[in-house]
């Protein structure tokens, strides 16, 4: 039998995808991908998304104001997020964040914002998935506050920050994704981050339409996809295919217990 994965995080409702749903599912489970959570951004895009997860077994789905959004979309209340949350579907909290990389003048924005969603976290047990760029220091601040005055579950999506971000993230008890910039050539200094963590705080994610591993770099990347990330996670840590793809499963499962396998 083939290993079984699930894809942590992709973006099904993109205009990337428009139409081919039913597809992208059916070639990700030929992949071995047996769960995806597809990440809603845009409030006015939760109605869609939680109707594609709705419609089809394995598709989780979750809610939260993108800090590159954070001045553009209607701001949330943490009474709004617990409502969304009562969905069977609705898995996590995010992606939300700091991006002082592309949205940096609306840093204070993406603070507020972020502490909202922590919140929500923490009233509704929901695992929150994090968007951080260059923004390390005040994102480790701002998560273990949160964290000290009580605690929550986390997944660093799509890591590509450095160690030290690593190194609290882990010390909370957050689990860190790796996505298809972990498999590129270059990125052997994330790699090192990544072994340097437990095997049993990974996570592994497409982060689709984007960041398309390698043999599919500079392409449209899609949940299928996340096996090829997984071969490269398997090589970091020096375990089999099958043992990664084990290893992350039973971690999503812990993370996300709404997700989690049945039986």
């Amino acid at each position: 039998m083939m290993a079984e994965l699930v894809d942590s995080h992709c973006h099904l409702d993109f205009p990337e995808f428009e139409g081919e749903t039913e597809a992208l599912i059916a070639r990700a489970r030929d992949a071995g991908v047996t769960r995806m959570v597809t990440i809603c951004t845009r409030i006015a895009n939760e109605p869609k998304v939680r109707a594609m997860a709705e419609a089809h077994e394995g598709l989780f789905y979750s809610y939260g104001v993108h800090p590159m959004s954070a001045t553009t979309e209607p701001e949330v209340t943490v009474e709004d997020l617990i409502r969304l949350s009562q969905h069977p579907k609705m898995v996590g909290l995010g992606e939300t964040g700091l991006d002082y990389h592309y949205t940096p003048e609306s840093q204070d924005v993406q603070k507020r914002s972020l502490r909202v969603h922590i919140e929500a976290a923490q009233e509704t047990g929901l695992p929150l998935i994090i968007h951080a760029r260059d923004a390390d220091e005040d994102m480790a601040r701002i998560l273990t506050e949160g964290y000290r005055a009580k605690p929550y579950g986390c997944v660093m999506h799509c890591f590509s920050s450095g160690a030290e971000l690593a190194k609290t993230a882990l010390d909370l008890g957050f689990y860190l994704s790796m996505s298809g910039i972990a498999a590129f050539p270059k990125s052997k200094e994330l790699r090192a981050i990544f072994a340097a963590a437990p095997l049993e705080r990974i996570l592994v994610e497409t982060d689709s339409p984007y960041l398309a591993p390698p043999p599919f770099r500079g392409k449209r990347n899609e949940p299928a996809y996340v096996a090829h990330t997984a071969r490269v996670g398997a090589e970091t840590f020096g375990v089999s295919y099958e043992e990664f793809a084990r290893a992350t499963s039973e971690n999503f499962d812990r993370l996300f217990p709404k997700a989690a396998r049945k039986g």
